[in-house]
């Protein structure tokens, strides 16, 4: 175990050291992996995600506030897919360039204005060659304004847990008001996989034909890392150079989230790094080993800033770079009863208990029952204490099926949620006749 340790960080300090420019000489090749990020790197967070379990395998910075430039476009995608899943537009539906569409900065796709392409080409033109004109054409059809999109791109946020992320434009383009997370954006990655894998495989195109020329993708990792099908990259003065992707390795899938990378093939590099860390731990743990990862930086003084997240657990914090440690125990079990909508009894100061209250803290909005009663139980697992005189509802609410616990005090409620949300936990505090 303890080779296979050693052999494991060679080879990463060896990419690293290529990575960074830096000549891999043997005495550097044994510097633990992220030591070699520059001191001048304050822009950089990452995560590593199962994207079954949604466990995190490593985390560094994910809670910092990042400018996510063109990985904003992962959103826009999300709502124009929740858009063709729900019937309101479909792929052969014109997409018309405002001049305002058309007026936007490169990248873009130099569609003039009164011009339309359908809604294929809209969302290959955002994969691809990341265009921010095909991006405020879709968010001004689907929204009306890119402000009203921006909005409702928000409002999905908060709903899917990304509880630091706040949208301004529908194609990344600098605006300091338009923040988002390294851990934000895995939730948001996660999300388009289980709500629209039907669409997902579309981040895996690598060129499309577009009126007689052929596009390419920025994404390099589809073509040169194996089992790499998406998401998408980023880049602006301000945020650095971004990359979401995710990879398959004997059916298993990771995510991981790199921002603020110095140069494209650095970023792409601890990418490529973070995630054949991530595959080797699944790999062990297949075979036996209850493991979890723990990875942090070498950090001088000045980078040991508030803007680093608390450690996962099981973390450490000693700049030994890469170190397996033992799973933490599993939580207590559950007191929570989660019920069928039809069930709820009304809330009406009759019945159940007056204490209990009318609010509601809603925890996640999924695209079917099952996944929201999952969530239920997943939170009444952790957090059971907070919610013992809550019911857990699985609700339809139009489209989406919302996982709520009603009947709690405004206190309880603001109690929990708060709670929830240090844990980095989805949560949103309702109050009587609202939803």
């Amino acid at each position: 175990m303890i080779q296979h340790a050693r052999r494991l960080l060679l080879t990463l300090g060896l990419a690293a050291a290529t990575a960074f420019g830096a000549v891999a000489t043997p005495a550097m090749a044994q510097v633990p992996y992220f030591q070699l990020i520059p001191q001048n790197s304050s822009k950089y967070a990452a995560i590593v995600v199962d994207a079954k379990t949604g466990e995190v395998l490593y985390a560094k910075r994910a809670d910092a506030p990042r400018y996510p430039a063109s990985i904003t476009k992962v959103m826009t995608l999300y709502l124009a897919f929740e858009a063709l899943a729900s019937g309101k537009i479909q792929l052969d539906d014109p997409v018309v360039f405002s001049p305002r569409a058309a007026a936007q900065a490169p990248t873009k796709l130099g569609v003039r204005a009164g011009d339309s392409i359908t809604v294929l080409q809209a969302m290959q033109g955002m994969v691809t060659r990341s265009a921010n004109d095909a991006a405020v054409a879709m968010a001004e059809k689907l929204g009306g304004t890119e402000q009203r999109f921006a909005a409702l791109m928000t409002l999905r946020a908060q709903e899917l847990g990304m509880s630091n992320t706040n949208f301004a434009n529908a194609n990344g383009l600098p605006d300091s008001r338009n923040i988002s997370t390294a851990r934000d954006l895995a939730i948001l990655s996660r999300a388009v996989m289980r709500d629209y894998p039907q669409y997902y495989r579309l981040f895996s195109t690598k060129s499309f034909n577009f009126r007689g020329q052929t596009i390419g993708n920025h994404n390099h990792m589809l073509d040169e890392v194996s089992g790499v099908d998406g998401l998408k990259t980023g880049f602006t003065n301000a945020s650095g150079f971004n990359i979401a992707i995710s990879g398959v390795r004997d059916n298993r899938r990771l995510i991981v989230v790199v921002l603020g990378g110095p140069t494209r093939v650095t970023r792409d590099k601890v990418a490529e790094g973070l995630l054949l860390t991530g595959f080797d731990v699944l790999d062990r743990r297949a075979r036996g080993e209850q493991i979890t990862v723990a990875q942090n930086f070498f950090e001088p003084p000045q980078l040991a800033q508030a803007t680093t997240p608390s450690m996962q657990q099981g973390d450490t914090e000693d700049g030994m770079g890469v170190r397996l440690v033992s799973a933490p125990p599993p939580s207590r079990a559950s007191k929570i009863q989660i019920v069928e909508p039809k069930d709820v009894p009304k809330l009406n100061g009759k019945g159940r208990k007056e204490a209990a209250g009318r609010w509601t803290v809603q925890v996640g909005s999924f695209n079917n029952r099952a996944d929201a009663r999952d969530q239920l139980a997943m939170v009444g697992k952790k957090f059971g204490k907070h919610f013992d005189d809550a019911r857990g509802v699985a609700e339809k609410d139009g489209g989406k099926y919302r996982a709520r616990f009603s009947g709690m005090s405004e206190g309880d409620a603001k109690a929990a949620c708060k709670t929830l949300k240090a844990k980095k936990q989805p949560c949103m505090v309702m109050p009587p006749g609202r939803g």
